[in-house]
């Protein structure tokens, strides 16, 4: 039984170098998913007033990421030095990573229909400002007009119809929803009142950039997953070993 130690030692090693390296890469991600450009676009604090807990998803996964990366130099040194006190650390912090991932898992997938309901009503005040003839929704109009001419998409839910009576408003030297393209396709612009606008509501565009990072966000998560019951596994058994040695 004493000879499996240094097999044991290998694996529990290479396990916790995959998890620092993994904790690396998941804050790595993390970090550039949530401070990119795209990102501040659809934050709170910037043109759509989205609730920020649409990106607590990212934000667990900086902490996890971090954690998983200070767990597996612990975990690295307790197989060094064969020390029991720091194996066990290593399984219990890597145990309630992995329960937390099945929580905030469980959750997301429970409250998946609250959040689309909060977003969609996000989009039905937002509309009601592009509406808005007001000094006050200026400000919002203008940042959502760069929105727009930036992802060539036109209004939040019913495209140029969202603006209302602003759908002839000047900003800048250009119209709202102006279709910019010298020769675009039907797919990219359509004709609204007389002129040329962009077809595609701009919340299409939103619901994608989410849904695309919320498939990293699992892929991740699941790939960690995997690699966190198997550190579990041998870091329990190599506890158990030095224990009997």
């Amino acid at each position: 039984m004493l000879n499996a130690i240094p097999k044991l030692l290998i694996f529990v090693k290479v396990l916790c170098f995959l998890l620092q390296v993994c904790g690396s890469i998941i804050l790595g991600v993390s970090i550039w998913i949530r401070v990119s450009k795209d990102a501040q676009e659809v934050n709170v604090n910037y043109e759509f007033h989205i609730d920020s807990s649409l990106f607590a998803g990212v934000d667990l996964l900086i902490a996890v990421g971090s954690i998983i990366m200070v767990l597996g130099f612990l975990g690295c040194c307790g197989a060094i030095k064969e020390s029991r006190c720091m194996l066990l650390l290593f399984f219990i912090g890597l145990l309630l990573i992995l329960i937390l991932q099945i929580t905030g898992g469980i959750l997301g997938a429970v409250y998946r229909s609250q959040i689309e309901t909060s977003l969609s009503k996000t989009f039905q005040e937002n509309v009601k400002l592009l509406q808005n003839t007001t000094e006050q929704a200026k400000p919002f109009q203008e940042e959502f007009y760069k929105f727009e001419k930036k992802h060539q998409c036109c209004g939040l839910l019913n495209g140029p119809a969202d603006w209302g009576k602003n759908f002839n408003t000047l900003i800048g030297s250009n119209k709202v929803c102006e279709c910019e393209e010298a020769n675009p396709s039907s797919d990219l612009c359509t004709y609204y009142e007389g002129r040329r606008v962009y077809k595609t509501p701009c919340s299409i565009w939103i619901m994608d950039y989410l849904k695309d990072h919320l498939l990293i966000i699992m892929g991740i998560a699941f790939g960690l997953a995997v690699i966190e019951i198997i550190g579990l596994g041998f870091s329990m058994s190599l506890y158990c070993q030095i224990q009997r040695k």
